[in-house]
């Protein structure tokens, strides 16, 4: 393989949930693989909630280290309106949108926090359906709204983000990990759609990785915060990062509708 085949020069990446966390770290690694990159979040001060950020300009800034051009984007991506404004605001600033990265999401109560109660039988209406918005409809419409210019184009790279808890029963986070297995699905269906134009789409599950959301909303166990040197850790931002930007090089090219699963091998299951 040569330096080409992992390079994105003259890529235009737009990174959706990219104002903090794990989203930002996958913005932050296509630009620095020369992507030219949009980030996103749902409201201006977002990345300042776990203090990451303090608003999303300051977010898109921090990518001005790798000498890309980059634009921010705000707007709730389970409003078909306001996503296809978005694609356009962003195609307007830096290009036809080539790599799309759909990392939004997040088991998140409609009022904020996490679900209470959070079992199968126990959350609310009003929680799924919060859900199903932040999480699957959100990446649904911004495939709707980017894929077709890929198709047209015959050139492009979906990355949908979904969830070790994806695959296999667990509870709490039931509504959470249901919603992520059917983002698995929608990608291998999608993919089948795509194959015929040469578009790739391919999903991510990461496994427990140690954001400052991560941290600040859960026990952690501080043996589990190393960096390296053991698969027994919590995974680094930048180990999904790496895996996604992967998928979106041209070493890529010939993988289509495959799921990730970036856990250090904890779920070692077909």
């Amino acid at each position: 393989m040569t330096d080409a085949e992992f390079s994105l020069k003259g890529q235009v990446a737009l990174v959706t949930g990219s104002g903090r966390g794990l989203g930002h770290a996958m913005a932050a690694r296509l630009a620095e693989l020369g992507a030219d990159v949009a980030v996103h979040d749902q409201t201006d001060v977002a990345p300042a909630e776990f203090g990451e950020f303090a608003d999303l300009a300051a977010s898109r800034a921090d990518l001005d280290r790798f000498g890309v051009r980059t634009h921010a984007v705000l707007g709730d991506i389970s409003d078909e309106a306001r996503v296809r404004a978005m694609v356009s605001e962003v195609e307007a600033a830096l290009g036809p949108i080539s790599i799309l990265v759909n990392a939004a999401g997040g088991d998140i109560a409609a009022k904020g926090g996490k679900p209470s109660p959070n079992t199968a039988l126990g959350i609310s209406i009003v929680d799924i359906r919060a859900l199903l918005n932040r999480n699957l409809v959100g990446t649904m419409l911004m495939c709707q709204a980017v894929v077709p210019g890929m198709i047209a184009r015959r050139a492009g790279s979906v990355v949908n983000i979904a969830s070790t808890a994806g695959h296999f029963g667990t509870s709490p986070e039931v509504a959470y990990s249901t919603i992520k297995a059917a983002i698995v699905h929608f990608t291998r269906c999608l993919a089948f759609e795509t194959r015929p134009h040469y578009v790739r789409v391919n999903c991510v599950s990461p496994g427990a990785t140690a954001t400052g959301r991560f941290k600040k909303t859960r026990p952690i166990d501080p043996a589990m915060l190393v960096d390296d040197g053991t698969f027994e850790r919590y995974g680094a931002p930048r180990d999904q990062a790496h895996a996604v930007a992967f998928l979106c090089t041209p070493a890529a090219r010939f993988i289509h509708g495959q799921v990730l699963r970036v856990d250090g091998g904890l779920t070692l299951h077909a």
